[in-house]
């Protein structure tokens, strides 16, 4: 039985007393607590690959803040690592891949993982996590999106122009289709596979969706995610499982995205959350987006911000208060404390 369900009711559009908060990446670098864990664990892969190590980072910032979800503490290239491109993280450059795809018999052989054989350390997190969080609130499970996954495997890691995987796309569509179709496949059961161990929420992070034109983000990116959202599970342990959909920089395709199926559109900072409200209407929740940086600012200007951005969304249901991507490593907490604050406090009637 959960205690705190306001962030599942606020997902299906529900009624709820105040508006849920939670926050991307928060279990991070910010949090000196999770330095320690990290430094202890040897390295961030170490540290997602054991179950005790991740079930502790993740309650971490529970432990600080009221939040109203946890979210599973992995990482999104957990899916190329086990289809056995070699997930290795350099000092100071990010995830790496050891053997992107740059050859089409590579591309061909390409196969989706069995997530209980090649993934069962992030289902038994899933499992451990939810044990340990007693009901306390919902955990999330997540996965990168298709497009965002194929962004690494072709580039081999992070890029300024994704000159790879888009001359593929321009060159060989064929080639870059049957990435996503296979990773497709892989997503969804993977996200079904965290449902089944325990997951209450799932996400879907599309972060390289945005770099996309509108033509190629509707064929490359849009249809697979509407292809996960019909496969997801959508009812477990005797509760609706809501589903979260995220495209940075896809505040132009709003519409298209509300009619991918998912229950929620997570917005980044630079769109207007009241336009996007007119935008959709009562298609989906919203979940966003206040912009990282104002956590740099005072704590009256963090309280302004929530303020200004509650306001906009106005009154009833379906916010789910967050950043507008994930939390920077040089916030300080206090800041991180004063907005979860101001949105339970602001977002209550008054009487």
């Amino acid at each position: 039985m959960l205690k705190n369900d306001v962030f599942l009711k606020a997902l299906l559009r529900q009624p709820t007393p105040y508006t849920p908060v939670w926050i991307m990446r928060q279990a991070g670098r910010y949090l000196p607590e999770y330095n320690t864990t990290r430094a202890r664990a040897g390295s961030f892969l170490d540290l997602c690959k054991n179950p005790d190590l991740a079930t502790e980072v993740t309650l971490q910032p529970l432990a600080r803040f009221p939040l109203d979800a946890a979210i599973l503490f992995s990482d999104i290239l957990t899916i190329p690592d086990a289809m056995g491109l070699g997930l290795y993280f350099a000092e100071g450059e990010g995830p790496k891949l050891e053997r992107p795809l740059r050859n089409e018999w590579e591309v061909r052989n390409l196969t989706a993982p069995d997530p209980t054989e090649h993934l069962g350390y992030v289902l038994d997190a899933v499992a451990q996590i939810k044990r340990s969080l007693a009901g306390a609130v919902p955990l999330i499970g997540f996965s990168g999106s298709p497009f965002t996954l194929a962004c690494y495997m072709v580039e081999g890691g992070g890029s300024d122009d994704f000159r790879h995987i888009k001359g593929m796309l321009y060159r060989r569509p064929d080639l870059l289709h049957r990435i996503l179709d296979v990773t497709t496949t892989a997503v969804i059961q993977y996200l079904n596979a965290q449902i089944e161990a325990g997951a209450q929420a799932v996400m879907v992070f599309d972060t390289w969706g945005g770099t996309l034109s509108a033509a190629a983000y509707q064929e490359f990116s849009l249809a697979y995610l509407a292809r996960i959202a019909a496969g997801l599970t959508r009812h477990a342990a005797g509760r609706r499982v809501p589903s979260i959909v995220f495209t940075k920089g896809g505040g132009l395709w709003l519409e298209a995205i509300a009619s991918a199926g998912y229950d929620a559109i997570g917005l980044d900072w630079t769109i207007d959350i009241a336009q996007a409200r007119t935008r959709v209407g009562a298609q989906v929740a919203l979940q966003g987006n206040m912009d990282p940086a104002v956590l740099f600012g005072s704590p009256e200007a963090v309280e302004q911000e929530v303020g200004r951005i509650l306001a906009a969304y106005g009154p009833g249901s379906g916010h789910v208060f967050n950043l507008g991507h994930g939390i920077s490593r040089f916030t300080d907490p206090e800041n991180v404390a004063v907005m979860v604050q101001a949105v339970h406090q602001f977002s209550r009637p008054t009487t």
